[in-house]
């Protein structure tokens, strides 16, 4: 039985990232005196809203209570380690899998930045003087001991005033979406919803009551093609790419994404439909992932000994010296390596002298937010920036869809359907304007759910 203090006084909810746009997912809950934010993400691509990550935030964060994770991508997590050095010193609850990848992705992101902060103060290319990295590895030092794994599936008591439960979501290992109980109402925050159908992961579960729902709608315009009939697009970009003499350079989340692209290629080679070439993983975020994969088991449906013979494949990069030295390789080889949108991460080392090869190909496997190299190439830009240089691009480009974490605008239709009673109040979340409009009508042709479309830093009164 659980106590629940019922404060009955007004509710409201402050939507701070992921409102009109993508990424830097957050939102404030405040119930009678207590505060609850829901993720904790950093806003990527667009240069105008990257700016918003350094802004002093509009409430204070000594302020609030805890801290509740869907899942560990950045655009979820980013934010934590700037929360704690701004003065945060609550809990930060999230699955197990979850926090663990949340600790790879902030000591990765902290490495980065402070290792970017350091090149650009060297060779002069930052606007600031000096540069600085955004929060660094003592940071998320002191956020990491915050972190308490919660079991998913279960009613778990925060602060009094919050029932909260993490229901398993796909989408990554660890995901969740995440039901909030207080003062008699069920808030649901859908975070990112995966894939009905997906070769690692698990279907979704899906909410049967919410009196306010958040949805995402990443592509709640869209329709997948099966993952399964993407494997014969990958086997043609791989054949294409080694009879040219080129290297496929693949763009890629650490997180699920690169474990994916891994047994796609793996389970290629096996059945002998692509040459056996050098295929390199250089993400240490991926290599620790890949650690992650196998002590959660429970999370996915890749087999013990699948995962070591798909390992046993590719060559894990170690350290920054490997990269340079095969970016130079001319020998034809596929390379996986972060970040997804190319906005950070090793990536950008082999475009610094493979940008210009024509031989070569780029092959984008995920989404590209607005603002992002990665978008911005999809858009046909024949110059790319790295390191402050602007360089030409050459290479073959290809993008396969079908392959996004992120379920599609029937399996987000479908996911509404177990809700037994409608929503009072229906906010759409974490999308692009076209794809959040594109979601709202379709909402309302199924199932007459009127919804809103929230700004950011709009604060709605539940």
């Amino acid at each position: 039985m659980y106590c629940i203090e019922q404060m009955n006084e007004k509710m409201t909810i402050k939507f701070l990232g992921a409102a009109g746009t993508v990424t830097g997912s957050k939102y404030l809950l405040e119930s009678g005196n207590k505060k609850l934010m829901v993720d904790c993400g950093v806003f990527q691509g667009l240069k105008e809203l990257r700016l918003l990550n350094w802004k002093q935030p509009e409430y204070d964060p000594t302020t609030i209570d805890a801290v509740v994770l869907t899942h560990g991508h950045l655009d979820h997590t980013g934010y934590l380690a700037r929360l704690v050095k701004l003065g945060f010193k609550g809990k930060i609850y999230g699955s197990a899998p979850t926090l663990k990848i949340a600790e790879i992705i902030l000591k990765d992101s902290a490495k980065i930045q402070e290792e970017e902060a350091a090149r650009a103060n060297k060779e002069g290319y930052s606007k600031h003087s000096p540069a600085e990295a955004f929060y660094d590895l003592k940071d998320v030092e002191n956020t990491i001991p915050l972190f308490h794994p919660v079991a998913e599936g279960k009613w778990h008591v925060i602060e009094n005033d919050f029932k909260v439960r993490w229901q398993y979501n796909g989408h990554i290992i660890g995901s969740t979406f995440i039901e909030v109980e207080t003062n008699d109402s069920r808030l649901v925050f859908s975070g990112d919803i995966g894939r009905k159908k997906d070769l690692l992961l698990y279907t979704p579960k899906k909410p049967e009551k919410a009196d306010v729902l958040l949805i995402e709608s990443t592509y709640g315009g869209r329709i997948h093609p099966e993952e399964e009939s993407i494997i014969p697009e990958l086997e043609r970009i791989v054949n294409e790419t080694v009879e040219r003499g080129g290297s496929l350079f693949i763009p890629s989340f650490a997180v699920e994404r690169t474990q994916l692209m891994m047994l796609m290629l793996w389970r290629l080679l096996k059945e002998k439909k692509i040459p056996k070439i050098p295929m390199i993983m250089d993400s240490p975020m991926g290599a620790n992932v890949l650690h992650l994969f196998h002590a959660s088991r429970d999370w996915h449906k890749l087999k013990p000994e699948e995962c070591d013979e798909m390992c046993s494949h590719f060559q894990v990069v170690s350290n920054y010296r490997e990269t340079l030295a095969l970016r130079e390789d001319n020998k034809s080889k596929i390379v996986i390596a972060g970040s997804g949108m190319m906005t950070g991460g090793r990536i950008l080392n082999y475009m610094e002298t493979r940008s210009g090869n024509s031989n070569d190909t780029l092959l984008f496997v995920g989404y590209q937010a607005e603002g992002t190299r990665g978008r911005k190439l999809l858009e046909g830009a024949t110059e790319i920036k790295v390191y402050g240089k602007w360089l030409p691009f050459n290479m073959q480009m290809e993008h396969i869809e079908g392959l996004s974490a992120h379920t599609d605008q029937n399996d987000l239709i479908d996911w509404l359907s177990e809700i037994k009673k409608q929503p009072e109040k229906v906010f759409i979340i974490h999308g692009e304007a076209e794809q959040a409009s594109a979601l709202q009508q379709h909402i309302k042709e199924v199932y007459q759910w009127d919804s809103e479309i929230p700004q950011l830093n709009q604060k709605v009164e539940l």
